[in-house]
C-alpha cells in the first residue's frame, strides 16, 4: 500500500495539468495555469484497480457509460481541496474486489466513485411503479468493508443517491450524503470580465446573463463521479485491506483519499469575510479563471466567493456627510467573501499558508484581518413622520470595514450591467474612474429599495445606515450599536419641502426593462410619483411589450393601487440615424414598428419605413404625449418634428452619472427652437437601463391646478400645458408677472418691464446661485443660500423674448453644475417675431441632414413609404426655409436645394 506525498502529489498533478484539459488545474483569463489549493490533511491512496480506462470503454457497461469514458478524470487532481490520483479504477459489477492497504491509518476516508445508467421500468403509459425516481433512491447497491489490521470488520451499505449516484444524474435526483465531483464556483458575470466566458467549461458556459448567478454547480457532467466521505470509528488501527462487494448494478472507484479533519471534510461553514493586505508593488488582479479561482489568494477546503477592493466610507463623520457620496477604493486592501471547512487554509499569491481557524481565533493573521460575521438579523422599519406608517426608500447599510449589507431578499453583490435583471437595487459609481471592461466595483455605493421595511443580517458592533426618498425628504445618514439584542431599527423621516401640497408631482419620463411593479416600488422609493416605463426594441431584442395594453396605469385607484405612485406603460420609437422619440400614456395599440432603418435599434436589414413624426402622430391621435428623449442625440429628424411642432416636451437626462447635471450641450440645442418661438416645455428622464442609474436621478416637476386631481391623464395636461421644471434636487418656483412657464404674456409695441419671481430649495444638491435666462443667455445671476432662498428680478422686455430660471449647486467636493432648469415663459412682442436666423440656418442644415439620408444610404422600403416619408421632410424645410426667405436672410443650401 502507498500513500502519497504532498511533494510527490504536486509533481504529479503539476504534470497532470500540462497534460490535459480538466479542472484539476485551469487557464485565468491572461492565460495562466492556476494550480488549485489541496488540503495538507489529505493524501491519495494507490489503489491497483481492475481494469484500464481504455478497457472500461469496451466493458459489459451501458453505452452512456462506454461513450464518457473519455471524459472522466485521471491522474492527479484536486476535489473539494482533497488530493486523489487516478491511475487504474476498480470495475464493481459481477464479483467482490478486494484492494490491500498495509498500514493506512486515517480518519477519514474520502470515496470517488460513481454508478453505471440504470433504466427506468415504466408501463406502456410511461407510469413507474413503484417510484424510486430515476436515481432509484434508497436502492442498496453494494457494501463496501474496512478491514483492520486486527481482523476486525466495518461493514458500510452503499445506497443510491446517499452515499453514491449515477455518472449522469437527472436534474434534481441529487445525492444526500456524497457531493459531486466538482465543488462550486464563483463566476463573474460578462460585464466584469468580458474574456471570462471563452474559457468556461461547455457544460457550464451560457448565453449572455448566464452568468448573473454569480455561482456555479457543476453535478450533472458527461462523467460525474460522487465523493463521499467515510468516518473512521476506530483511528488507531490499521487498515489492512478495502473490501467491495456488489450487489445490484456496476460502480466505477476511481480513487480514495484518506486523512484527517476535525469534522465532516465535505461540508463547508458559513460564509464569512476577511481584509487582505496587499504589499504596495503587488495590484489586485480581478480576472478569475474558468473554476473560479483568484489568484492571489485560494482555499483549500472551502471557496472563495468574491473578491473586490476595500471601500472607505467616512465613518467618523457619517451623520455629517451627503447622501450617496462615493466610497474611496483602498487599492492594496481587498474585501475577501468565503465558505470553508473548519479546518481549511488560506493559500495566497506568495505561497503563504494561513488556516482559516487561526484568523477566526485570533482576528488578524499575518496579511488577514477578520471581518466581524453578520449573523444578527435585524428588522429595518423606515417610518413617515406625517402618518407613522412604514414608507418606501432607498436604504444603504454597511458595516465597520466598509462592507455593503443587503437586505436578505436582494442581492449581496448589485449588478449595474445592462438589462440584466430586474433587482430593486441601485449602485452608482465615481464619475470617470468606471470601466466596466476592466473592473465593476471601483468605488461603487449600493442601495437596495425597500417597501418600508425589510429584514438585513448585521454584524455585532457599528452600522452605518444611509436612506434617501427624493427631493422634498432630508436624506438621513445614520449610526447604529447593534447588539445581540437588537431586533429592530426604527427610522422617522420627514417632508420639509411642501411642492407636493403645491400641486406638483414628479416624473421620470424614460425607464427601462423594469417590471412594472419593480418600477412602481424603485419611483415610489425615489419620491418620483410616474415611471414612464417604456417598450422598445433593440435589434431582435424586444422588452417590455408584454407589459403594454395602452390601458392600464399601474398603481392608480382605478388599478388598486394608492394612487400617488403610478406606472405607466409606453414606447421609445427609435432610428440610429434619424434619432428617437418617445411616446407615453398613448391607448393601444401599440405603435410599431417601435424601431425602424437597420442596426442597432432595429433588426439588421430593416428599411427606413417611418419618420419620428409620423409616430408622433399616431401617438397624439391615441391621446399620447410625445417627447425628444435624451435631446438633442441622436440629432437628426428631430428637428423636423419641433419645426412641425409635433413634440410636447424636450428631455434632458442623467444616464449613470449623480454629479454631471443638466448638459449645456442639450440646453444650447433646446434654446435654438425656443430663439424661433418654437415652445416645447423641459421634462427629465433618465433612460435608467441599469442598477447604475437611479429612477427620477434626474426628473420632471409638473403641476397639477388645485382644482385637478392627480391623475395620470392630469400629468399629461400639465405636461402639454408646460407649468414643469427639470431637477437633480433643487426645487423651484418660477414666474413671470404671476403666471407660470409655458405661459404666454403678449405684449404691446415697444415693449415694457416684467416681474419675474422665483423661490427655491433644496435638501439634496446644495445650491449656489440662480440665473436669469433671457433667449438663451445669462441676464442676470445671484448667489444663493445652499438650501432655501427667493427674490426677483426687474426685466425690461423690447423684442419677443422667452425667459427661463436656472439653477446652479454642487455638494462641496464635486464641480459646480446646472442642477434645474424651468421650462419658459414666452414673451412675443407686437411687431418683433421670435426669429435667429443664425439658429434657423443650422436647423434647417438638420432636415436637410434627414432627407439627404433617406434619398442615400438608408436601406430603402417600398417606393410608396419613400416618397410619403420625404415629402413629410421636405414640408418641414420648405416651412422653416421659407420663414428664412420672408426674413430677408440669405442662407448656404445642400446640393439639390440649391435654387439660386
Amino acid at each position: 500500500m502507498t500513500i502519497w506525498t504532498r511533494r510527490e502529489f504536486l509533481e504529479a498533478s503539476a504534470a497532470a495539468v500540462s497534460a490535459a484539459a480538466v479542472t484539476v488545474g485551469s487557464r485565468s483569463a491572461s492565460g495562466e495555469e492556476l494550480r488549485p489549493a489541496a488540503a495538507d490533511g489529505f493524501s491519495p491512496v494507490a489503489l491497483k484497480g481492475n481494469v484500464s480506462f481504455d478497457e472500461l470503454a469496451t466493458a459489459a457497461l451501458s453505452e452512456t457509460m462506454r461513450g464518457a469514458v473519455p471524459k472522466a478524470l485521471r491522474g492527479s487532481v484536486v476535489l473539494w481541496g482533497i488530493p486523489f490520483h487516478i491511475d487504474r479504477p476498480l470495475l464493481l459489477k459481477d464479483h467482490p474486489v478486494l484492494e490491500q492497504t498495509p498500514g493506512l491509518k486515517a480518519e477519514w476516508l474520502v470515496f470517488q466513485h460513481t454508478t453505471d445508467i440504470k433504466p427506468l421500468n415504466a408501463d406502456a403509459n410511461g407510469i413507474i411503479r413503484p417510484m424510486e425516481g430515476e436515481g432509484y433512491l434508497g436502492e442498496h447497491i453494494a457494501d463496501y468493508v474496512i478491514v483492520f489490521g486486527d481482523g476486525t470488520e466495518v461493514r458500510e451499505a452503499i445506497r443510491r443517491r446517499h452515499q453514491i449516484g449515477m455518472l449522469q444524474a437527472r436534474w434534481g435526483e441529487n445525492c444526500f450524503q456524497a457531493v459531486a465531483q466538482y465543488k462550486p464556483f464563483p463566476i463573474r458575470p460578462i460585464f466584469e470580465q468580458h474574456t471570462m466566458l471563452a474559457t468556461l467549461p461547455d457544460d457550464v458556459r451560457g448565453g449572455p446573463g448566464s452568468t448573473e448567478s454569480r455561482t456555479v454547480l457543476r453535478d450533472r457532467s458527461d462523467w460525474n463521479n460522487w465523493l463521499w466521505a467515510w468516518q473512521n470509528p476506530h483511528p488507531e488501527k490499521e487498515i489492512a485491506s478495502l473490501r467491495f462487494e456488489p450487489i445490484s448494478g456496476a460502480i466505477v472507484i476511481s480513487a480514495i483519499s484518506a486523512g484527517k479533519a476535525s469534522s465532516q471534510p465535505l461540508r463547508w461553514q458559513r460564509r464569512q469575510k476577511a481584509i487582505l493586505k496587499l504589499p504596495e508593488s503587488q495590484n489586485f488582479q480581478p480576472d478569475i479563471d474558468s473554476n473560479g479561482q483568484w489568484k492571489q489568494i485560494q482555499i483549500d477546503m472551502g471557496q472563495v466567493i468574491f473578491v473586490e477592493p476595500l471601500t472607505l466610507y467616512p465613518n467618523s463623520d457619517w451623520e455629517q456627510t451627503y447622501n450617496n457620496k462615493m466610497p474611496e477604493v483602498r487599492d492594496h486592501e481587498l474585501l475577501v467573501e468565503y465558505t470553508a471547512h473548519a479546518d481549511a487554509k488560506f493559500h495566497l499569491w506568495d505561497g503563504t499558508k494561513i488556516p482559516v481557524s487561526e484568523l477566526e481565533e485570533h482576528l488578524v493573521s499575518g496579511p488577514l484581518a477578520r471581518v466581524a460575521p453578520a449573523t444578527r438579523r435585524v428588522k429595518i422599519r423606515v417610518l413617515e413622520k406625517q402618518n407613522g406608517k412604514p414608507v418606501p426608500v432607498k436604504l444603504h447599510i454597511h458595516g465597520e470595514s466598509g462592507e455593503y449589507l443587503a437586505p436578505i431578499d436582494h442581492h449581496r453583490i448589485p449588478n449595474n450591467s445592462w438589462f440584466e435583471d430586474y433587482a430593486p437595487e441601485y449602485r452608482s459609481h465615481t464619475p470617470n474612474d468606471y470601466d466596466p471592461r476592466t473592473w465593476a466595483g471601483f468605488g461603487d455605493h449600493r442601495c437596495a429599495y425597500i417597501d418600508g421595511e425589510t429584514f438585513v443580517n448585521l454584524p455585532i458592533g457599528t452600522v452605518y445606515i444611509e436612506i434617501s426618498k427624493g427631493c422634498e425628504i432630508r436624506p438621513i445618514r445614520k449610526t447604529f450599536a447593534v447588539t445581540a439584542n437588537t431586533e429592530t431599527i426604527e427610522i422617522v423621516i420627514e417632508r420639509v419641502l411642501p411642492w407636493r401640497e403645491r400641486g406638483w408631482v414628479t416624473a421620470d419620463t424614460h425607464v427601462h426593462f423594469l417590471s412594472p411593479a419593480t418600477a412602481r416600488l424603485e419611483g415610489s422609493a425615489e419620491g418620483v410619483n410616474i415611471i414612464n416605463l417604456l417598450a422598445s426594441q433593440w435589434g431582435e431584442l424586444m422588452t417590455n411589450v408584454g407589459d403594454f395594453d395602452g390601458t392600464t396605469t399601474f398603481g392608480s385607484k382605478s388599478a388598486g393601487g394608492d394612487g400617488e405612485w403610478l406606472v405607466r406603460v409606453g414606447s421609445e420609437n427609435r432610428h440610429h440615424v434619424l434619432g428617437h422619440i418617445s411616446l407615453l400614456g398613448y391607448k393601444a395599440p401599440l405603435i410599431v414598428p417601435m424601431c425602424s432603418g437597420g442596426a442597432d435599434e432595429a433588426a439588421m436589414g430593416d428599411p427606413v419605413e417611418v419618420l419620428l413624426m409620423e409616430w408622433a402622430e399616431q401617438c397624439r391621435q391615441q391621446n399620447g404625449v410625445v417627447i425628444l428623449p435624451h435631446f438633442p442625440n441622436p440629432r437628426c429628424e428631430h428637428a423636423a418634428v419641433l419645426v412641425e411642432e409635433l413634440a410636447d416636451s424636450v428631455e434632458m437626462t442623467s444616464w449613470g452619472n449623480l454629479y454631471s447635471g443638466i448638459d449645456p450641450y442639450s440646453l444650447s440645442d433646446w434654446y435654438r427652437y425656443l430663439n424661433l418661438g418654437l415652445f416645447t416645455a423641459a421634462v427629465g428622464g433618465t433612460d435608467k437601463m441599469d442598477g447604475g442609474t437611479a429612477v427620477g436621478t434626474v426628473r420632471t416637476y409638473a403641476r397639477i391646478p388645485p382644482s385637478r386631481e392627480f391623475t395620470y391623464e392630469s400629468w399629461k395636461a400639465a405636461i402639454r400645458s408646460g407649468e414643469t421644471f427639470v431637477t437633480y434636487g433643487p426645487l423651484m418656483d418660477f414666474a413671470v408677472e404671476g403666471k407660470p412657464s409655458g405661459s404666454r404674456i403678449a405684449m404691446k409695441a415697444g415693449g415694457g418691464t416684467v416681474d419675474v419671481t422665483w423661490q427655491v430649495a433644496s435638501v439634496t444638491v446644495p445650491m449656489s446661485k440662480v440665473d436669469l435666462i433671457v433667449n438663451g443667455e445669462v441676464r442676470e445671476s445671484r448667489s444663493v443660500r445652499p438650501d432655501r432662498d427667493a427674490g426677483h428680478f426687474k426685466l425690461k422686455v423690447d423684442k419677443s423674448s422667452w425667459v427661463a430660471l436656472l439653477v446652479r449647486g454642487h455638494y462641496q467636493d464635486q464641480p459646480e453644475i446646472i442642477a434645474a432648469h424651468s421650462s419658459p415663459v414666452m414673451i412675443p412682442v407686437e411687431g418683433s417675431e421670435f426669429f435667429a436666423a443664425a439658429d434657423a440656418a443650422t436647423i434647417l442644415d438638420q432636415i436637410e441632414g434627414a432627407l439627404a439620408y433617406v434619398d442615400t444610404v438608408g436601406t430603402r422600403a417600398e417606393d410608396a413609404a419613400y416618397k410619403r416619408m420625404r415629402m413629410k421632410l421636405t414640408s418641414a424645410y420648405r416651412k422653416l426655409h421659407n420663414r428664412l426667405h420672408q426674413e430677408g436672410h440669405y442662407h448656404e443650401h445642400s446640393v439639390g436645394t440649391d435654387h439660386r
